[in-house]
Protein backbone atom coordinates (compact mmCIF):
# COMPACT_ATOMS: atom_id res chain seq x y z
CA UNK A 1 0.00 0.00 0.00
CA UNK A 2 1.05 3.34 -1.04
CA UNK A 3 1.96 5.63 1.97
CA UNK A 4 0.12 8.14 0.01
CA UNK A 5 -3.25 6.15 0.88
CA UNK A 6 -2.58 6.18 4.38
CA UNK A 7 -4.52 8.85 6.79
CA UNK A 8 -1.48 8.63 9.14
CA UNK A 9 1.06 6.17 8.26
CA UNK A 10 3.38 5.74 11.82
CA UNK A 11 6.28 7.26 12.41
CA UNK A 12 8.61 4.80 11.19
CA UNK A 13 6.99 5.09 7.60
CA UNK A 14 6.53 9.14 7.83
CA UNK A 15 10.17 9.10 8.50
CA UNK A 16 12.15 6.43 7.21
CA UNK A 17 14.52 8.73 5.30
CA UNK A 18 15.59 10.29 8.53
CA UNK A 19 15.65 6.82 9.97
CA UNK A 20 17.83 5.34 7.89
CA UNK A 21 20.46 7.90 7.33
CA UNK A 22 20.66 8.19 11.54
CA UNK A 23 21.20 4.89 11.65
CA UNK A 24 23.77 4.76 8.68
CA UNK A 25 25.53 7.75 10.75
CA UNK A 26 25.04 6.32 14.19
CA UNK A 27 28.53 5.69 16.05
CA UNK A 28 27.25 5.95 19.40
CA UNK A 29 26.86 3.36 21.86
CA UNK A 30 23.92 1.28 21.54
CA UNK A 31 22.41 -0.47 24.36
CA UNK A 32 21.50 -3.96 23.58
CA UNK A 33 18.56 -4.54 21.36
CA UNK A 34 18.35 -1.00 20.18
CA UNK A 35 18.37 0.27 16.28
CA UNK A 36 19.82 3.56 17.28
CA UNK A 37 22.27 5.13 20.17
CA UNK A 38 20.65 7.23 22.84
CA UNK A 39 22.22 10.22 21.17
CA UNK A 40 20.72 9.47 17.62
CA UNK A 41 17.19 8.47 19.06
CA UNK A 42 17.71 12.27 20.40
CA UNK A 43 17.94 13.65 18.08
CA UNK A 44 15.61 11.96 15.65
CA UNK A 45 13.19 13.17 18.22
CA UNK A 46 14.32 16.85 19.27
CA UNK A 47 15.71 17.37 16.01
CA UNK A 48 19.12 17.94 14.38
CA UNK A 49 19.57 20.82 11.56
CA UNK A 50 23.33 20.08 10.91
CA UNK A 51 22.31 16.77 9.79
CA UNK A 52 18.63 17.61 8.22
CA UNK A 53 16.40 15.92 10.47
CA UNK A 54 13.32 17.92 11.71
CA UNK A 55 11.83 18.46 15.32
CA UNK A 56 8.96 16.58 15.88
CA UNK A 57 8.45 16.70 19.69
CA UNK A 58 8.14 20.45 21.21
CA UNK A 59 9.18 20.37 24.67
CA UNK A 60 12.34 19.87 27.46
CA UNK A 61 14.58 17.74 25.86
CA UNK A 62 15.76 16.55 29.34
CA UNK A 63 12.35 14.68 29.01
CA UNK A 64 13.62 12.76 26.35
CA UNK A 65 16.80 11.94 27.63
CA UNK A 66 15.45 10.60 31.02
CA UNK A 67 12.74 8.76 28.89
CA UNK A 68 15.48 6.95 26.88
CA UNK A 69 17.61 6.16 29.81
CA UNK A 70 14.47 4.30 31.67
CA UNK A 71 14.29 2.13 28.22
CA UNK A 72 17.75 1.49 28.75
CA UNK A 73 17.22 -0.24 32.07
CA UNK A 74 14.99 -2.98 32.87
CA UNK A 75 12.02 -0.15 33.81
CA UNK A 76 9.36 0.41 32.14
CA UNK A 77 8.35 3.80 31.09
CA UNK A 78 4.97 5.81 32.00
CA UNK A 79 3.94 9.33 30.53
CA UNK A 80 1.55 11.42 32.02
CA UNK A 81 0.17 14.25 31.65
CA UNK A 82 -3.02 16.41 30.49
CA UNK A 83 -5.05 15.00 27.21
CA UNK A 84 -3.70 16.48 24.20
CA UNK A 85 -0.13 16.63 25.46
CA UNK A 86 1.13 14.96 23.08
CA UNK A 87 2.41 12.01 25.10
CA UNK A 88 0.81 9.11 22.20
CA UNK A 89 3.17 10.85 19.90
CA UNK A 90 5.93 11.41 22.22
CA UNK A 91 5.83 7.53 22.89
CA UNK A 92 5.55 6.25 19.21
CA UNK A 93 8.36 8.35 18.36
CA UNK A 94 10.25 6.47 20.82
CA UNK A 95 9.31 3.21 20.17
CA UNK A 96 10.32 3.99 16.41
CA UNK A 97 13.68 5.47 17.25
CA UNK A 98 14.23 2.38 19.79
CA UNK A 99 12.95 -0.41 17.82
CA UNK A 100 12.10 0.56 14.25
CA UNK A 101 8.32 -0.06 14.77
CA UNK A 102 5.73 1.68 16.94
CA UNK A 103 2.32 -0.48 16.12
CA UNK A 104 3.02 -2.44 18.44
CA UNK A 105 0.38 -1.35 20.53
CA UNK A 106 -2.15 -1.89 23.05
CA UNK A 107 -5.62 0.78 23.45
CA UNK A 108 -6.81 0.89 26.70
CA UNK A 109 -10.59 0.77 27.84
CA UNK A 110 -13.07 -0.37 29.98
CA UNK A 111 -13.71 -3.46 27.48
CA UNK A 112 -9.56 -4.17 26.84
CA UNK A 113 -9.28 -7.93 28.08
CA UNK A 114 -6.13 -9.62 28.76
CA UNK A 115 -6.06 -11.64 25.80
CA UNK A 116 -5.62 -8.25 23.90
CA UNK A 117 -2.37 -7.65 25.88
CA UNK A 118 -0.51 -11.20 25.92
CA UNK A 119 -1.57 -13.53 23.46
CA UNK A 120 -5.53 -15.65 22.31
CA UNK A 121 -6.06 -18.35 19.89
CA UNK A 122 -7.40 -19.56 16.57
CA UNK A 123 -10.51 -21.34 17.68
CA UNK A 124 -11.20 -23.72 14.50
CA UNK A 125 -7.33 -24.25 14.82
CA UNK A 126 -7.28 -25.21 18.57
CA UNK A 127 -10.02 -27.36 18.15
CA UNK A 128 -8.99 -29.31 15.24
CA UNK A 129 -4.93 -29.49 16.35
CA UNK A 130 -5.35 -28.62 20.05
CA UNK A 131 -2.79 -26.23 21.65
CA UNK A 132 0.24 -25.77 19.40
CA UNK A 133 2.19 -22.67 18.57
CA UNK A 134 0.52 -22.62 14.81
CA UNK A 135 -3.29 -21.52 16.81
CA UNK A 136 -1.99 -18.93 19.40
CA UNK A 137 -2.49 -15.53 17.88
CA UNK A 138 0.25 -13.61 19.69
CA UNK A 139 -0.91 -10.08 20.93
CA UNK A 140 1.82 -6.91 21.25
CA UNK A 141 2.89 -7.71 24.65
CA UNK A 142 4.08 -11.38 23.65
CA UNK A 143 5.43 -10.09 19.98
CA UNK A 144 7.43 -7.53 21.64
CA UNK A 145 8.82 -9.80 24.18
CA UNK A 146 10.01 -12.32 21.17
CA UNK A 147 10.98 -9.86 18.85
CA UNK A 148 12.93 -7.87 21.82
CA UNK A 149 10.80 -4.51 20.77
CA UNK A 150 9.39 -1.32 22.46
CA UNK A 151 5.78 -1.99 23.07
CA UNK A 152 3.08 0.88 23.85
CA UNK A 153 0.33 0.59 26.10
CA UNK A 154 -2.34 3.41 25.72
CA UNK A 155 -4.50 5.15 28.43
CA UNK A 156 -3.40 2.42 31.02
CA UNK A 157 -5.58 3.71 33.73
CA UNK A 158 -8.42 3.07 31.15
CA UNK A 159 -8.13 -0.37 31.73
CA UNK A 160 -9.92 -2.68 35.04
CA UNK A 161 -7.66 -3.02 37.97
CA UNK A 162 -7.01 -6.80 37.09
CA UNK A 163 -5.96 -6.37 33.31
CA UNK A 164 -3.23 -3.59 34.35
CA UNK A 165 -2.09 -6.10 37.10
CA UNK A 166 -1.20 -9.02 34.23
CA UNK A 167 1.48 -6.15 33.48
CA UNK A 168 3.86 -7.45 36.88
CA UNK A 169 5.54 -10.76 36.17
CA UNK A 170 6.07 -9.21 32.86
CA UNK A 171 7.72 -6.38 33.62
CA UNK A 172 9.51 -7.88 36.96
CA UNK A 173 10.18 -11.38 35.78
CA UNK A 174 10.49 -10.26 31.98
CA UNK A 175 8.80 -13.71 31.16
CA UNK A 176 5.30 -15.09 29.66
CA UNK A 177 3.57 -17.93 30.48
CA UNK A 178 1.75 -19.96 28.27
CA UNK A 179 0.33 -22.75 30.32
CA UNK A 180 -1.40 -24.44 27.63
CA UNK A 181 1.34 -25.47 25.81
CA UNK A 182 4.19 -27.57 27.03
CA UNK A 183 7.97 -27.94 26.58
CA UNK A 184 9.90 -24.39 25.48
CA UNK A 185 6.96 -23.19 23.92
CA UNK A 186 5.18 -23.01 27.24
CA UNK A 187 7.65 -20.23 28.18
CA UNK A 188 8.27 -17.04 26.37
CA UNK A 189 11.24 -14.88 27.44
CA UNK A 190 11.87 -11.41 26.78
CA UNK A 191 15.03 -10.71 23.92
CA UNK A 192 16.83 -7.62 24.30
CA UNK A 193 15.51 -4.68 23.43
CA UNK A 194 12.23 -5.12 25.13
CA UNK A 195 10.54 -2.92 27.16
CA UNK A 196 7.26 -1.14 27.87
CA UNK A 197 5.75 2.76 27.36
CA UNK A 198 2.48 3.28 28.97
CA UNK A 199 0.22 6.71 28.80
CA UNK A 200 -1.99 8.27 31.25
CA UNK A 201 -3.91 11.37 30.98
CA UNK A 202 -4.05 13.34 34.99
CA UNK A 203 -8.11 13.53 34.20
CA UNK A 204 -8.49 10.10 34.40
CA UNK A 205 -7.04 9.74 38.19
CA UNK A 206 -9.14 7.65 39.99
CA UNK A 207 -10.62 5.74 37.41
CA UNK A 208 -8.85 2.65 37.32
CA UNK A 209 -6.19 3.73 39.61
CA UNK A 210 -2.74 1.72 39.14
CA UNK A 211 -1.52 -0.24 42.24
CA UNK A 212 0.99 0.49 44.05
CA UNK A 213 3.22 -2.71 42.73
CA UNK A 214 2.56 -1.80 39.23
CA UNK A 215 4.05 1.53 39.99
CA UNK A 216 6.97 0.48 40.92
CA UNK A 217 7.68 -0.66 37.98
CA UNK A 218 7.70 2.13 35.77
CA UNK A 219 9.33 5.75 35.93
CA UNK A 220 6.99 8.71 35.67
CA UNK A 221 7.61 11.90 33.42
CA UNK A 222 4.97 14.31 33.56
CA UNK A 223 4.16 16.23 29.79
CA UNK A 224 3.67 19.52 30.18
CA UNK A 225 1.70 21.63 27.74
CA UNK A 226 3.39 24.31 25.57
CA UNK A 227 4.17 27.70 27.69
CA UNK A 228 5.36 29.61 24.88
CA UNK A 229 2.78 30.98 22.78
CA UNK A 230 5.07 31.17 19.67
CA UNK A 231 5.69 27.72 20.08
CA UNK A 232 2.47 26.69 20.71
CA UNK A 233 1.88 28.90 17.11
CA UNK A 234 4.79 27.63 15.37
CA UNK A 235 3.04 23.81 15.66
CA UNK A 236 0.01 24.44 15.33
CA UNK A 237 0.60 26.29 12.07
CA UNK A 238 2.95 23.29 10.71
CA UNK A 239 0.83 20.41 11.97
CA UNK A 240 -2.14 21.86 10.34
CA UNK A 241 -0.58 23.06 7.18
CA UNK A 242 0.47 19.14 7.01
CA UNK A 243 -3.01 18.03 7.28
CA UNK A 244 -4.60 20.08 5.09
CA UNK A 245 -2.05 19.39 2.34
CA UNK A 246 -2.75 15.77 2.94
CA UNK A 247 -6.85 16.67 2.18
CA UNK A 248 -6.44 18.30 -0.74
CA UNK A 249 -6.18 22.59 0.57
CA UNK A 250 -3.72 23.87 -1.63
CA UNK A 251 -3.38 27.31 0.32
CA UNK A 252 -1.75 27.92 3.77
CA UNK A 253 -3.69 28.59 6.71
CA UNK A 254 -3.33 32.20 8.13
CA UNK A 255 -0.99 32.71 10.10
CA UNK A 256 -3.13 36.22 11.54
CA UNK A 257 -6.12 33.43 11.99
CA UNK A 258 -4.38 30.98 13.95
CA UNK A 259 -2.40 33.40 15.94
CA UNK A 260 -6.19 34.34 17.03
CA UNK A 261 -7.34 30.86 17.63
CA UNK A 262 -4.09 29.58 19.39
CA UNK A 263 -4.07 32.50 22.02
CA UNK A 264 -7.87 31.56 22.19
CA UNK A 265 -7.10 27.97 23.28
CA UNK A 266 -4.45 29.69 25.78
CA UNK A 267 -6.79 31.74 27.36
CA UNK A 268 -9.57 29.24 27.70
CA UNK A 269 -7.67 26.92 28.81
CA UNK A 270 -5.64 28.75 31.73
CA UNK A 271 -8.18 31.21 32.62
CA UNK A 272 -6.23 34.09 32.12
CA UNK A 273 -5.57 36.56 29.22
CA UNK A 274 -1.88 37.23 27.91
CA UNK A 275 -2.03 40.49 29.55
CA UNK A 276 -2.38 38.11 33.11
CA UNK A 277 -6.34 38.94 33.92
CA UNK A 278 -8.46 36.34 35.39
CA UNK A 279 -11.41 35.13 33.15
CA UNK A 280 -12.95 32.21 32.99
CA UNK A 281 -12.00 28.69 31.65
CA UNK A 282 -13.44 25.94 30.63
CA UNK A 283 -13.94 22.62 31.64
CA UNK A 284 -13.52 21.15 28.59
CA UNK A 285 -9.71 20.37 27.13
CA UNK A 286 -8.26 22.91 25.02
CA UNK A 287 -4.99 21.41 24.71
CA UNK A 288 -2.53 22.26 21.90
CA UNK A 289 -3.66 18.75 19.87
CA UNK A 290 -7.43 20.23 20.03
CA UNK A 291 -5.99 23.82 18.38
CA UNK A 292 -4.69 21.80 15.72
CA UNK A 293 -7.93 19.71 15.21
CA UNK A 294 -9.88 23.22 14.98
CA UNK A 295 -7.16 24.53 12.76
CA UNK A 296 -7.46 21.75 10.64
CA UNK A 297 -11.29 22.26 9.94
CA UNK A 298 -11.07 26.01 9.97
CA UNK A 299 -8.88 25.25 6.50
CA UNK A 300 -11.14 22.79 5.25
CA UNK A 301 -14.18 25.29 5.48
CA UNK A 302 -12.67 27.94 4.35
CA UNK A 303 -11.10 25.72 1.01
CA UNK A 304 -14.03 23.88 0.31
CA UNK A 305 -17.02 26.44 0.98
CA UNK A 306 -15.32 29.41 -0.57
CA UNK A 307 -11.77 28.22 -2.48
CA UNK A 308 -9.55 30.47 0.21
CA UNK A 309 -8.09 30.28 3.63
CA UNK A 310 -10.13 29.71 6.35
CA UNK A 311 -11.01 33.30 8.46
CA UNK A 312 -12.24 34.27 11.82
CA UNK A 313 -15.82 33.42 11.38
CA UNK A 314 -14.83 29.45 10.93
CA UNK A 315 -12.72 29.30 13.73
CA UNK A 316 -16.03 30.32 15.95
CA UNK A 317 -18.39 27.62 14.22
CA UNK A 318 -15.60 25.43 14.69
CA UNK A 319 -14.63 25.96 18.46
CA UNK A 320 -18.17 25.12 19.47
CA UNK A 321 -17.95 21.54 19.05
CA UNK A 322 -14.76 21.67 20.76
CA UNK A 323 -15.94 23.43 23.81
CA UNK A 324 -19.53 22.38 24.49
CA UNK A 325 -18.12 18.38 25.44
CA UNK A 326 -18.31 17.82 29.04
CA UNK A 327 -20.33 20.61 30.17
CA UNK A 328 -23.09 22.53 28.72
CA UNK A 329 -22.21 25.45 30.11
CA UNK A 330 -18.80 25.63 28.63
CA UNK A 331 -20.90 27.32 25.88
CA UNK A 332 -22.15 30.18 27.70
CA UNK A 333 -18.35 30.60 28.64
CA UNK A 334 -17.43 30.57 25.18
CA UNK A 335 -20.30 32.73 23.84
CA UNK A 336 -19.32 35.74 27.44
CA UNK A 337 -15.83 35.23 26.15
CA UNK A 338 -16.66 36.46 22.97
CA UNK A 339 -18.36 39.26 24.01
CA UNK A 340 -16.61 40.43 26.70
CA UNK A 341 -12.83 39.37 26.22
CA UNK A 342 -12.21 39.57 22.91
CA UNK A 343 -13.53 43.38 22.53
CA UNK A 344 -10.36 44.31 24.65
CA UNK A 345 -7.61 43.14 21.78
CA UNK A 346 -6.69 46.02 19.80
CA UNK A 347 -4.02 43.95 17.67
CA UNK A 348 -5.53 43.42 14.28
CA UNK A 349 -8.47 43.28 12.65
CA UNK A 350 -9.04 39.10 12.85
CA UNK A 351 -10.07 40.20 16.64
CA UNK A 352 -12.54 42.03 15.66
CA UNK A 353 -14.11 39.50 12.90
CA UNK A 354 -13.77 37.16 15.63
CA UNK A 355 -15.99 39.22 17.58
CA UNK A 356 -18.74 39.98 15.32
CA UNK A 357 -18.70 36.12 14.52
CA UNK A 358 -19.99 35.62 18.09
CA UNK A 359 -23.21 35.05 16.58
CA UNK A 360 -22.63 31.99 15.04
CA UNK A 361 -22.42 29.88 18.16
CA UNK A 362 -25.14 27.22 18.43
CA UNK A 363 -27.98 28.18 20.83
Amino acid sequence: MSQDSLQRPPAEIRHADELARLRAEDTGHRPPGWALSLSAARRFIVGDDRADVSRKFVGDPSLIDRALVTLATSRGLMLVGEPGTAKSLLSELIAAAVCGESTLTVQGGAATTEDQIKYSWNYAMLVSEGPSPRSLVQAPMLRGMAEGKIVRFEEITRCPLEVQDSLLSLLSERVLAVPELTGADSMVFAREGFNVIATANTRDRGVNEMSAALKRRFNFETVFPIADLRTELDLVEREAAGLLRRSGVEIAPRRDVLEVLVTTFRELRDGRTTQGQSMERLSTVMSTAEAVSVAHAVGLRGWFLRGEAGNAADVVECLAGTAAKDDGEDLARLRRYLEQQVPKKSDGAQWQALHDARHLLPG
